[in-house]
C-alpha cells in the first residue's frame, strides 16, 4: 500500500522538470528566433540600403548624361552654320570635339543630306564607311529624316562601327535640321560614342565596386565600364534613357559582401542589454536626485517669493488672456482694501474702478486684449479703496509669459503715488515762494536796468529839445521894424521844429514802454509778443543810430533778406537789443586807429538746423575787436571796460533775447572787428 506514495512523486518531479525545460525551452527559441529575425532583418536592411543607393547612382547618372546631352545640342545650334564659308565652322566644330569627348564626329550636310563639311575627333581614329552612312538604310539617314519629319533634333539607335585597328564601337547619331524662313536648309550630324559617353559623364560618380553599361531592352551590353573591385552579392539597377527618336537603357551593377552580422549578433545583444540596463539603473538615480533636489529647490523659492511678496509695497496683479484676475499680492490688497477672494475671478467691472471711470476703463481693457501693450514706463490712474477714498496709481503691465513661451496673459505693477503727487505740490508751491523771492531779489538789478535803459530815450529827448531852441533862436526876427501881423518863422525852420517835437514824443513815449517792460518784468506779467518784420525794427532804432553815427562818423549800412516772413517778440525790448549792440559797435570805432567806419545791421533766415523756422540779425562793425579776457566776462553783470559805462547793456541784450528762447553771441570779424548775432523765432505762416 505504501509503493503509489513514490511513484506520484517520481511523476510530478518529472513533470514539474519537463514544465522548467519546456519553459526555457521556449525562452531560448524565442531568443533564438527574435536574433534570427534580427540578422535577417538586417540583412533585408542592408540590401535595401545597397539598392537604394544603387538605384538613387543611376537616376543620377542618366540625369547628368541628359544634361550633358542638352549642353551638347545647344553647342551644335550655336554653331555659325549660316556663313557662306567653311572654315569658321570648322574651327567651331573642332574646338567643340575637343572640349566634348563624347562626340566623335560632327558633320555638315545640306537639305538632301549631301556632305558639304566634317570634322572629326582627334582622341579616337575610326574608319568611316561614306557609303554605308548614306545609304538610305543608314541610322544617319532615318535619324535626319525624323529630324525633318518632327521639325526637331532626333537621334538614331545605337549601330556598331568598325575601327581601323580591327576593333569596333558602338555610335549614336543626332541629327539637327538647319531652318530658314520655314524650310529645311541642312543638318548637323553629330556621332556619339557610348563608351565615351559612360567614361566622360558617368564614370567621375562610380565607385570601385559599380558597374556602368548601356544596354538593348533585351539585355544585350553594348557599352560596360567599371567593377573594378567585385563582391560577393550583386546588385542590379536600370533606368530607361528615353530620346527623341531613340531609346537606351542604363544599368548599373554594384557589389556588397554579405552582411557579417551572425557571429557578433548575440555577444553585442547581451552586452548592449547589460549595458542598458546599467544606464537606465544610473539614470534613473541620477534622475531621482535631480528630482529631489528640484523639489527643494522649488520649495525654497516658493518660500523666497512668499517672503518678497509679502514685503513688497508695490501692488501685484496677473490676468488671464480673458481678463480674469488670477493673483494678487498683498500689497495690492492692502492699497484698494479687498481681499483675494473678493478680487479673484473678476473680469469685466473691477471693484475698485471709480464708478464714473467704468467705461473709459473698460475701454482701455478692450484695447489693451486686442494686443495694443502700454509703454513699459508707465501710465497713470485713478482707483477707489473699499471705503470710497480715490488715490493715484502708477501702472507698469508687462506680457505673462510661461515656460513654453506662451504668452498666457499681463502682469501689472503698481505703485500709490498719493505721497509723491503730495511732495511735487510742496515742492511747486516752495518753488514759486522762491521765485517770488529771486523777483524781488532782483528788484535793484531791474532799477539799474531801468536807469541804465532810460538814459537813451532821455538822452534823445534831451537832444532834439535843445536843436529846436537852437532851431527856434536862429530864426527869430529882429526887432527895428514892428512885425506885421500874421509874420511867422520861415516854413522850413517850423517843419524841423515840429519833426523835432515828433521826435521828442516819440523817445519820451518809448522811455514808457521800457518803463512798463521792466515793471511787468518784475510782476512776472506775460510779456505782449507781436508780430513784427524785421524791417520795422530796423526803422525803429535808424533815427538814433543815425544821430550818433553822425557824431562819430559812422556809416550805417541795413540790409533785410527778401520775403523774411515777420517774427514774434517784444518789440520795445527787441529795438532796445538792437539799440545797444549797435551803440557797442559805433563806440568799438571810435578810435584813431580805425579809418574805415562801417556799421553792418542785417536781417536774414538763420541757416543752422538748430535755428530753422528763425530769423538771425547780425550787427557787424570794424571796431579794435574784443580781447580774449574781456570776452571771458562780456556778458557778465556790472563789468564793463568803460568808465562811463554801468556793465548793464548787453547782460540786458542776453537775457531779452533769451527769454524769447533765442541765442545771443558774438565771434571775431576779419580782418578786423566784431560780429554780434542773435535770433528770434518767426511766425508760422
Amino acid at each position: 500500500m505504501n509503493h503509489p506514495k513514490p511513484q506520484r512523486t517520481l511523476l510530478q518531479r518529472w513533470r514539474g522538470a519537463w514544465r522548467r525545460w519546456s519553459l526555457w525551452t521556449a525562452l531560448v527559441l524565442l531568443v533564438v528566433s527574435m536574433l534570427a529575425t534580427m540578422v535577417w532583418l538586417a540583412g533585408r536592411y542592408e540590401a535595401s540600403q545597397v539598392q537604394t543607393r544603387l538605384e538613387r547612382d543611376t537616376a543620377d547618372a542618366v540625369s547628368d548624361i541628359r544634361t550633358a546631352l542638352t549642353r551638347n545640342l545647344q553647342s551644335l545650334q550655336a554653331l555659325p552654320a549660316d556663313l557662306p564659308g567653311q572654315l569658321a565652322w570648322e574651327v567651331e566644330a573642332s574646338e567643340l570635339l575637343r572640349n566634348r569627348r563624347e562626340i566623335v564626329r560632327i558633320e555638315w550636310r545640306d537639305s538632301n543630306l549631301r556632305m558639304r563639311t566634317h570634322v572629326q575627333s582627334p582622341y579616337r581614329p575610326v574608319a568611316w564607311d561614306v557609303r554605308l552612312r548614306d545609304s538610305s538604310q543608314s541610322e544617319l539617314t532615318i535619324a535626319c529624316t525624323n529630324a525633318r519629319r518632327l521639325g526637331s533634333p532626333a537621334y538614331s539607335s545605337s549601330y556598331f562601327q568598325p575601327h581601323g585597328d580591327g576593333l569596333g564601337s558602338e555610335m549614336m547619331e543626332l541629327c539637327v535640321p538647319l531652318t530658314a524662313g520655314g524650310r529645311t536648309t541642312g543638318f548637323l550630324v553629330a556621332t556619339y560614342a557610348l563608351q565615351d559617353i559612360l567614361i566622360n559623364l558617368v564614370a567621375h560618380n562610380l565607385t570601385r565596386s559599380q558597374e556602368a553599361s548601356f544596354t538593348e531592352p533585351d539585355g544585350t551590353r553594348l557599352a560596360v565600364m567599371g567593377a573594378a573591385r567585385r563582391g560577393s552579392r550583386m546588385f542590379t539597377a536600370t533606368h530607361l534613357l528615353d530620346l527623341p527618336g531613340g531609346t537606351l537603357v542604363l544599368r548599373m551593377d554594384g557589389w556588397h559582401t554579405a552582411p557579417s552580422l551572425f557571429p557578433n549578433v548575440l555577444t553585442a545583444l547581451v552586452t548592449a542589454m547589460s549595458i542598458a540596463l546599467v544606464t537606465v539603473m544610473v539614470v534613473l538615480v541620477r534622475d531621482n536626485r535631480r528630482r529631489l533636489r528640484a523639489e527643494r529647490d522649488l520649495a525654497d523659492a516658493l518660500a523666497f517669493r512668499k517672503a518678497m511678496e509679502d514685503s513688497l509695497v508695490t501692488g501685484l496683479r496677473a490676468r488671464d488672456l480673458e481678463g480674469r484676475i488670477t493673483y494678487v499680492n498683498p500689497a495690492f490688497c492692502e492699497m484698494v482694501g479687498f481681499t483675494p477672494p473678493e478680487l479673484l475671478g473678476i473680469s469685466v467691472s473691477a471693484p475698485y474702478w471709480p464708478p464714473e471711470r467704468v467705461e473709459e476703463y473698460q475701454q482701455r481693457q478692450a484695447i489693451r486684449f486686442a494686443g495694443y501693450m502700454p509703454p513699459r514706463e508707465g501710465f497713470e490712474s485713478e482707483f477707489m479703496r473699499k471705503d470710497g477714498t480715490r488715490f493715484p496709481v502708477l501702472i507698469i503691465e508687462a506680457p505673462l509669459i510661461n515656460a513654453q513661451g506662451q504668452h498666457t496673459g499681463w502682469m501689472s505693477a503698481f505703485l500709490d503715488i498719493s505721497e509723491q503727487r503730495r511732495v511735487e505740490e510742496l515742492s511747486r508751491a516752495s518753488q514759486e515762494r522762491l521765485q517770488a523771492t529771486a523777483r524781488l531779489a532782483t528788484v535793484g538789478e531791474m532799477a539799474s536796468l531801468l536807469s541804465h535803459e532810460l538814459n537813451q530815450p532821455l538822452a534823445a529827448i534831451s537832444s532834439y529839445a535843445n536843436g529846436s531852441l537852437n532851431l527856434l533862436e536862429q530864426h527869430a526876427t529882429p526887432a527895428p521894424a514892428p512885425a506885421l501881423p500874421g509874420t511867422t518863422p520861415a516854413p522850413d525852420a517850423l517843419d524841423d521844429v515840429r519833426m523835432a517835437m515828433r521826435q521828442i514824443a516819440r523817445q519820451a513815449e518809448r522811455a514808457g514802454r521800457v518803463i512798463k517792460s521792466v515793471h511787468d518784468f518784475v510782476r512776472r506779467r506775460d510779456q505782449a509778443r507781436e508780430a513784427v518784420s524785421a524791417q520795422q525794427l530796423l526803422d525803429a532804432i535808424l533815427p538814433l543810430v543815425s544821430l550818433q553815427a553822425r557824431k562819430l562818423g559812422v556809416r550805417v549800412h541795413t540790409s533785410v533778406e527778401p520775403g523774411l516772413p515777420p517774427t514774434l517778440c517784444d518789440r520795445t525790448m527787441v529795438e532796445q537789443v538792437l539799440l545797444n549792440l549797435a551803440r557797442n559797435a559805433m563806440q568799438a570805432m571810435d578810435d584813431p586807429s580805425v579809418r574805415s567806419r562801417v556799421l553792418d545791421i542785417r536781417a536774414r533766415r538763420a541757416a543752422s538746423n538748430q535755428h530753422s523756422g528763425w530769423i538771425e540779425f547780425v550787427v557787424t562793425d570794424q571796431g579794435t575787436g574784443i580781447p580774449p579776457d574781456v570776452a571771458a566776462r562780456l556778458f557778465t553783470p556790472f563789468f564793463t571796460t568803460r568808465p562811463e559805462g554801468m556793465g548793464l547793456g548787453l547782460s540786458m541784450c542776453r537775457t531779452v533775447i533769451e527769454q524769447h528762447g533765442g541765442f545771443l553771441g558774438f565771434a571775431p570779424n576779419e580782418p578786423r572787428g566784431t560780429v554780434f548775432t542773435f535770433t528770434l523765432p518767426a511766425t508760422t505762416p
